[in-house]
């Protein structure tokens, strides 16, 4: 039985979050586990929203899979939120949906 993997990025980090990046992207495209969902969380939204390589593993994430999230208390605490939706993002506080997809049975990777 495959599983469900939730990957969180938050790393400040520009080599660890494209490590987590290409990882979400590769799972994805790979067919790894069942269903693979990503969410941005603290510094990485930042470090994401200024570099294009990041950017552009996430274009293809987006295109793959649909909507990842980002955290709507930072993207507007660092004024990137209209970086953030038109890069596909879907903004939310995201306490609540890392917990819902805990209690579905995703398993967390931070990074």
């Amino acid at each position: 039985m495959k599983q469900k993997v939730l990957v969180i990025v938050s790393t400040e980090n520009k080599e660890k979050a494209l490590g987590a990046l290409v990882f979400a992207q590769n799972s994805i495209k790979n067919k790894r586990f069942e269903d693979t969902k990503l969410i941005l969380f603290g510094p990485s939204e930042k470090v994401v929203s200024e570099d294009p390589a990041l950017q552009g593993i996430v274009s293809d994430i987006v295109s793959m899979k649909g909507e990842p999230v980002a955290c709507k208390f930072i993207s507007d605490m660092h004024n990137i939120s209209p970086q953030l939706t038109s890069m596909g993002f879907r903004l939310e506080y995201v306490g609540d949906p890392i917990g819902q997809f805990i209690n579905d049975g995703y398993i967390p990777m931070v990074f």
